[in-house]
This record gives C-alpha cells, structure tokens and sequence, in this order.
C-alpha cells in the first residue's frame, strides 16, 4: 500500500494521457460498465451502450442472468486477441468442456469510428456471415483495426477495457498458451476452438488429460458496477482502486461497510482496508503496520476516478 500511496499523484497525469486507448475508440459516449473478476484482477468493460446498442443488449443479456459467471477464456492469440464467452470446464463433468447456451445472434453493428484498436472489446462471430454473433467476444491486444474492420462486415466494436484494468489484460496477455484443440477426447468436442489455450497455472503434465479447471483464466463473476450517478463517492474510488491496484484491493467488490465513521471495504486475500473519512482516504494493512494511514484526499481520488470512467 505505501507503494500505491506514493504513486497515486503520478498515476493521476499517466490517466490522463492513458485516456485516449487509441483514435476514434476514445471519443465513445461511455454508459454501462461490467466487471470481469479473474484471479489476476477486474477487467473492467465501459459498453458504448448508445453507440452500439443492439451489441450492447445481447452482452447484457448473458451479464445479467449470470451466464459468464465461471466461464474462461479459451484463446489468446499472442499481440492480437484474447477470446471468452462461450465454454465453461468441470473437473468432473463429462465433457469437461460445455458450451453456455446462445442467444439469437445479433445484427452488425459495425461503424468504423468504434475502430478495432487495442483496448477495445468486439463480438467475435462465424466466417462470411456479418450478423452470427452470439455469447462470444474478445478483447483486441493490438491495433487490429487494418484486419477486424474490413473482414466480414466488420467486427463490432461494443466497448473498451478502462485505463486501469489494461494492467489486469496485459498480465493476462503474457500467459502462455498450450495448442488443446486436438484434445476432444478429455474436454470434448468443444476443444477444437481451444488451439491457443491461455495458462494461468502451469499443467502438471504436457497431456491433455492435466488441465484442470486451476490451469485457466476463470471468469469467476461478471456483473455490473453502479453507474457513477447512482454510486457513492466512496464507492467510485473503491471500484476505481481495485481496477487500478489489484496486488493489493482483492478480491474486487468486496461488500461496502461502515464503523467509527469509516466508510470502508476489506479486501480478505491481502488483509488490507481501505476506506473514507472527513473527506480523506486510508488505508490499513494489520500485517504491516497498526497504523490507520492517509493514501489521498476524496477530492483527488475521485477526479483521478471520474477521469477514469468510474
């Protein structure tokens, strides 16, 4: 924590320039924002809801009922893309690997000012046909914007990775990955889709018959955040600290309580508090220090949040 206290200001003006993830992407109208929960940290998707609203819609759909609750991320293609949205794995189900129900696929929505640059996220879909898109989606690693945006219709475009959570994308883009695609016999017949398989923990044996649920990247829960309108100050820089300093706020969205004046979240993997008081934020880390410590003014944190999209 006292590394994140020292850098907070400066982290403030990097923000700020961060902001614009690439061209036209940066001027999108921001509306809702969902979290990905990975062990590595949130992702954080601000939706471009008035933008591309159909897109948008069908996210929400399978957000809302839970349907990308525990679902992984099942391709990362190294400085291009990193896919999810349609498989769940079981350790003891069989198949191991299962695909979440699809809703009716969506019409394009492709416009090249919501362009494939890094940090946007677009509907992933079935070669020559522009309108198949479903459950699954991606998260562009790169500029892709000369492939995506001319190839099928174009790939839509729905919404972009906020400044903060790119740390969480990036750590997870620096994964390796095992080709799983012949690997039918021990996930089923979905594994042909799994080629470029990310690991988040190394597989015990270079068998198909050694990945375990511990080896990917989970999305343990999706949800969405308040907007910042219908959320408190203290909670706007909760939503905005976790996205930012993982290492330490986790696991993300921990309940918000209040005692001695305090407004504040514990975080139960590092054992660290934060919260807000008489217009200051703390923090207290038990294991290092007994001492309640000043991180920031309100003031501060939530313009560097504001600034962020939370």
């Amino acid at each position: 924590m006292k590394q994140a206290a020292q850098t907070l200001l400066r982290r403030g003006a990097v923000l700020a320039a961060g902001l614009v993830l690439a061209g036209a992407a940066a001027a999108q109208t921001v509306g809702t924002t969902v979290r990905i929960s990975t062990d590595k940290g949130p992702i954080d998707i601000q939706l471009y809801d008035s933008a591309a609203p159909a897109t948008v819609t069908n996210f929400l759909n399978y957000v809302r009922r839970g349907a990308y609750d525990g679902v992984f991320f099942h391709r990362l293609s190294l400085g291009f893309v990193l896919q999810g949205g349609g498989f769940k794995f079981s350790d003891s189900a069989s198949p191991r690997v299962s695909a979440i129900a699809q809703d009716p696929p969506v019409v394009n929505e492709f416009s090249a000012t919501r362009s494939n640059v890094r940090g946007t996220v677009a509907m992933a879909k079935l070669g020559g046909n522009p309108n198949s898109a479903t459950n699954q989606w991606f998260i562009n690693l790169a500029n892709n914007a000369s492939n995506l945006d001319g190839q099928n219709g174009g790939f839509t475009v729905f919404g972009r990775i906020s400044t903060p959570s790119m740390a969480t994308v990036d750590a997870l883009a620096a994964l390796n990955t095992v080709n799983a695609a012949g690997c039918t016999n021990a996930l089923g017949g979905q594994a042909g889709a799994m080629g470029e398989l990310p690991l988040i923990k190394a597989l015990s044996s270079l068998s198909c018959d050694a990945i375990r649920a511990e080896n990917l990247v989970v999305m343990r829960t999706v949800k969405e955040l308040p907007k910042p309108t219908a959320a408190s100050d203290s909670d706007r820089i909760f939503n905005y600290l976790e996205a930012a300093y993982p290492q330490y706020a986790a696991p993300a969205s921990a309940p918000t309580l209040s005692a001695l004046g305090y407004t504040y979240r514990y975080y139960a993997n590092t054992q660290a508090y934060v919260g807000t008081k008489d217009g200051d934020v703390f923090y207290l880390v038990p294991a290092l220090s007994s001492n309640i410590t000043k991180l920031a003014s309100v003031a501060e944190l939530l313009a560097q949040a504001a600034a962020a999209g939370y």
